[in-house]
């Protein structure tokens, strides 16, 4: 009797996040694409036939609450980890006890280790034997890529399942259940949201349930009831309780975003790269990483097409240094803008591939005589210089000439594509007869 009332008190304290966590598949919200009706997971979970698997995706997104949803539906046993605190030591003790379950009773043991990628390749190689043989059935939970941060032995052994972040309509949806639950939310209290701070709160919680459900409660529990004893929560208190939305930017994401951000650069879409831009100095991202790589792009998809680009590109990395954030970021939007905005080319990229190719292939070849060096005393009575023409001294400073290696000869790298000031470019060679 006494334990029971402990647990009612350990209930009640819990955050209104843990307390409205789904019990079943029919309370969990989104992730329709994994546990839909006749869904492979679903169907999985419905008939306890789930074998190791790795859930991965955002904060916030259901991923442990599966997990528990499956504890509380099958008839397994379950063990939880966090790869954070626990060791061999840790696993050792829940494989025996699986073992042990499984010999008496037939019972299977789920393992749900949390934040799995953070576990080291011992660690993971103490499970694998486990998993292999059936004593246990692994549930690894992650924010990060498994392919990416999870040692292949153990992600090759587990089937992956990928969370996406909840929609506002799902977050919604979650807020009004924890609002009229009257067991486990807030339904014994007479809550009255608004639409608009509802709407406030499922948008900056960027699909982040917890983030949502905290933000709910803190605003319930901090607003006095009115005089009819109604809590009624404002836009203005929404506003107060959810201040700052969260942006995920691990590792993975962080490339994801740079990938995005330099495509777009070069697919000539300002809009995108600019919201890119401000995404990724939202989640943190170091602003100098961003004016580098519009350098880069400078030369790599505009290059002489619109040598002004570099100009932009270099003067916005100059403002950041100067100025600082956040004035700075209207100096690199306008580089951004310059770039999208610029007639491309990638003849300077091919030009220097092609170049550096041949030089690195080319193995002691000779300058020739005539472009030798001629400042040292002696250096007539070797030849060098011998022969040279001095572009200067002939019509529009230019007179054909070898420049390249005997072996080299003819080799073309540089070819000025028809875009900018590249095709004038390309006029002035054919006027000087360096193309046909």
């Amino acid at each position: 009797m006494m334990d029971d009332l402990f647990e009612q008190n350990l209930s009640r304290a819990a955050p209104l996040a843990d307390r409205m966590r789904p019990r079943t598949l029919d309370e969990f919200y989104g992730q329709a694409h994994i546990v839909g009706p006749g869904k492979l997971l679903r169907r999985a979970i419905e008939t306890d036939r789930l074998t190791s698997s790795i859930f991965f995706g955002p904060p916030g997104s259901g991923k442990t609450t599966l997990a528990y949803v499956i504890a509380s539906t099958t008839g397994a046993a379950f063990e939880k980890l966090n790869a954070v605190t626990s060791g061999v030591k840790d696993v050792r003790e829940i494989i025996e006890r699986a073992e042990e379950r499984l010999k008496l009773h037939g019972q299977a043991t789920y393992l749900l280790l949390d934040e799995c990628h953070r576990w080291s390749k011992t660690q993971s190689d103490s499970i694998l034997p486990a998993i292999e043989k059936g004593i246990i059935r692994f549930i690894g939970s992650t924010t990060e890529n498994p392919m990416v941060a999870m040692t292949s032995a153990i992600v090759s052994r587990c089937r992956l399942f990928q969370f996406y972040a909840l929609t506002k309509d799902d977050v919604k949806q979650i807020m009004r259940a924890a609002l009229t639950d009257r067991e486990r939310g807030l339904g014994a209290l007479n809550v009255q949201m608004d639409e608009d701070a509802m709407e406030h709160i499922a948008n900056v919680a960027n699909g982040d349930a917890r983030a949502a459900l905290n933000a709910v409660e803190l605003a319930v529990l901090t607003t006095p009831p009115d005089a009819e004893g109604v809590i009624h929560i404002t836009l203005d208190i929404a506003e107060e309780s959810i201040q700052r939305r969260a942006v995920r930017c691990d590792d993975e994401e962080y490339y994801n975003m740079l990938s995005a951000f330099c495509k777009s650069l070069r697919g000539s879409d300002a809009d995108a790269a600019l919201f890119w831009f401000g995404r990724m100095i939202y989640a943190g991202v170091d602003p100098r990483l961003i004016v580098r790589r519009i350098i880069a792009h400078a030369s790599e998809d505009i290059g002489l097409a619109n040598p002004s680009a570099m100009t932009q590109a270099v003067a916005a990395a100059q403002a950041l240094e100067f100025v600082g954030m956040p004035e700075a970021r209207l100096s690199i939007a306008q580089a951004i803008i310059f770039l999208c905005e610029s007639p491309k080319s990638n003849s300077v990229v091919v030009a220097v591939e092609k170049a550096f190719a041949d030089a690195e292939h080319a193995y002691q070849v000779p300058v020739p005589m005539h472009l030798r060096d001629t400042s040292y005393p002696g250096a007539d009575k070797l030849g060098s210089g011998k022969g040279y023409k001095y572009p200067h001294d002939y019509e529009r400073h230019y007179t054909p000439q070898q420049y390249l290696p005997d072996n080299l000869v003819g080799r073309v790298y540089y070819q000025p594509s028809d875009e900018g000031y590249e095709k004038k470019i390309k006029e002035v060679r054919r006027y000087m007869r360096r193309e046909e």
